[in-house]
């Protein structure tokens, strides 16, 4: 089967980083087919990121002159310079399925700009909800603002991860909550581009995916669904999404 650059993506608490590590725990040898695609970026490194592991991390200056260089794609992801060098995603591609695990934003880009336009691809939106779920919320008799409840469901997944990482929440981190929550509808609206999308209501405010060292619930059908997109199949739990849905 010819290489591809596999993107993984969906709101930011949704589940995307522990679906990586349990796949690497589980089922080594799908992740040894994988090279994690590393991006350059203009802003600083955060606590724990490491140059070269996490982002090629850049000045804006540099990043600025790339965008003059044909061999580069050059995104500016709300506010943030960030980089891919073309060259570097041909060679991983030459042994390797590409493996990008990231914002719908950079997903999107990847997904459809022309300078990738002759790159195979298989596209996977994590999701917190189902189609059936949002159609039935929808409803006009529910009385439902689709928006306020998304964010509430991704307010309270982004509070319990940070209670889960930290005893007490500063300001700043009540902040950080509030922004990628309010983030979550628009990145929800995006979901149709993606080729498939896994509902997966087990985010990275879950036990589910370590308590009990086998993920468990949602997060055992998304590692199973995820497993069995990697081996080529399609998983009874995707779904195709189109553009009226949201």
């Amino acid at each position: 089967m010819k290489n591809k650059l596999i993107i993984l993506t969906g709101p930011s608490c949704i589940g995307k980083s522990p679906l990586e590590k349990a796949l690497a725990k589980l089922y080594p040898e799908l992740r040894q087919t994988l090279h994690k695609l590393i991006l350059f970026n203009d802003r600083p490194p955060r606590p724990g990121e490491k140059d070269g592991q996490d982002y090629h991390f850049r000045t804006t200056q540099e990043l600025n002159q790339l965008s003059r260089d044909p061999g580069y794609l050059v995104m500016d992801v709300r506010g943030d310079l960030q980089a891919l060098e073309m060259a570097y995603l041909k060679d991983i591609l030459n042994s390797k399925n590409a493996f990008f695990e990231g914002n719908p934003y950079v997903a999107a880009n990847l997904l459809n700009h022309s300078l990738l336009h002759d790159i195979p691809k298989m596209s996977i939106y994590l999701s917190p909800l189902s189609k059936a779920e949002i159609m039935e919320l929808k409803d006009p008799e529910r009385k439902v603002n689709l928006e306020h409840f998304v964010t509430e469901v991704m307010r309270r997944k982004q509070i319990r991860r940070k209670t889960r990482q930290k005893v007490e929440m500063s300001q700043n981190d009540l902040q950080d909550v509030e922004k990628r929550a309010s983030s979550a509808y628009r990145e929800l609206k995006m979901a149709w581009q993606f080729e498939y999308v896994i509902p997966n209501h087990d985010g990275e405010d879950s036990d589910n995916w370590e308590m009990f060292y086998y993920p468990v619930g949602d997060a055992r059908k998304t590692l199973l669904a995820f497993v069995e997109f990697l081996k080529g199949k399609v998983p009874d739990i995707a779904e195709q999404w189109d553009k009226e849905l949201i």
